[in-house]
């Protein structure tokens, strides 16, 4: 309960809500004066609207990936398996721990500590990945990697503890960045709204806390790859969507197998760039022990589409077999109906 007028008697407790929230507020944020509005609890800040408009000063956002993810945002990565989620997650703290960005996309932050919990692969695999005859990459030393103890002995409150360990690795790193890779080991489901919902409060939590930029991946149900990539193409319910502040995809091209693409799918801080019209293109190449996204230019998404799959219709086989019983030869309804000589025979036996 919110109460906009409190008692002489509580003026303390007052106080000592305002100072709490002083300590905590991020370095970004408004510093305001004194208001007979404030709540005891620093739960809920109460300002009239000018007050809000009078004391924030303007601030441009920090570019991390170009128009893709900005500084203290909470961004999602999703694709589909084996696209290259994993490869482009760990490109990019790499990146933003050298302060040197991926090709011609703006990165616009000093060297930062990056946190990156790696639920996917095994300490094997991800040297496997980045090791190659003679010798391994060299990371930036400000780039940590976390991972899950297979042989923990005990697993219960499981959700909490990886919460908790989050956390508190923040904190021991000193970290300016969190990459979590991926969602669906932060909850129990993340179909279901109420669980979403829990999620994105955590990890809001812990970007305005900490002043935290952070990426998390996310998978793609099985989608129709002629079809573009769209918001509702994110596994997990729609609260993943409607609370983080930007959202990008990775597609795979139709035009080669190494190819990929990434559209934006949301954006707050800017206008839509890397949209439909002008995806971004990159194609998965290894340097120096280093598997990568490396840029290729720009593109329309429906230029690297698949083909739409053939579905052979009840109403389709019919005509096929009318127009055979007329004597008509299968490359004559092949023409007529659009389709293959071989798909005619085959419907024909």
């Amino acid at each position: 309960m919110i109460y906009f007028e409190r008692p002489k008697e509580i003026e303390m407790i007052r106080q000592m809500a305002r100072e709490s929230v002083a300590n905590n507020r991020p370095a970004t944020q408004a510093k305001f004066t004194e208001s007979a509005y404030d709540c005891a609890d620093d739960l809920i800040s109460v300002r009239r609207a000018n007050e809000w408009l009078l004391n924030v000063k303007p601030v441009k956002p920090k570019m991390l990936f170009d128009n893709f993810w900005f500084e203290n945002e909470l961004c999602i990565m999703f694709a589909d398996t084996n696209v290259g989620k994993s490869i482009l997650a760990v490109q990019l703290g790499n990146s933003l721990c050298t302060g040197n960005p991926i090709g011609q996309y703006q990165l616009q932050l000093p060297p930062a500590t990056v946190v990156y919990f790696d639920f996917e692969q095994s300490a094997a695999q991800f040297e496997a990945r980045y090791t190659g005859m003679h010798h391994a990459y060299k990371f930036s030393p400000n780039f940590f990697r976390a991972e899950l103890n297979a042989a923990a002995s005990d697993v219960r409150n499981y959700l909490d503890r990886i919460h908790f360990i989050i956390e508190e690795t923040i904190k021991s790193t000193k970290a300016n960045v969190l990459i979590i890779d991926n969602l669906t080991f932060l909850s129990r489901e993340t179909e279901r709204a109420r669980d979403a919902l829990a999620v994105m409060k955590f990890l809001k939590m812990l970007k305005s806390k900490y002043n935290l930029s952070i990426l998390v991946l996310a998978h793609t149900p099985k989608r129709n790859p002629a079809k573009p990539i769209t918001n509702n193409d994110m596994q997990g319910s729609k609260m993943l969507i409607n609370f983080c502040d930007s959202a990008f995809a990775i597609g795979r091209s139709s035009q080669d197998t190494e190819m990929r693409y990434l559209k934006q799918i949301k954006q707050r801080n800017v206008a839509e760039l890397y949209g439909e019209e002008r995806v971004c293109l990159f194609k998965l190449e290894r340097q120096d022990n280093f598997i990568q996204f490396s840029p290729c230019g720009h593109g329309h998404e429906q230029n690297h589409l698949f083909a739409t799959p053939f579905v052979m219709t009840e109403e389709l086989r019919m005509q096929i077999i009318n127009l055979a019983h007329q004597g008509i030869s299968n490359r004559q309804i092949g023409v007529r109906l659009g389709i293959s000589r071989t798909t005619v025979g085959r419907v024909l036996g």
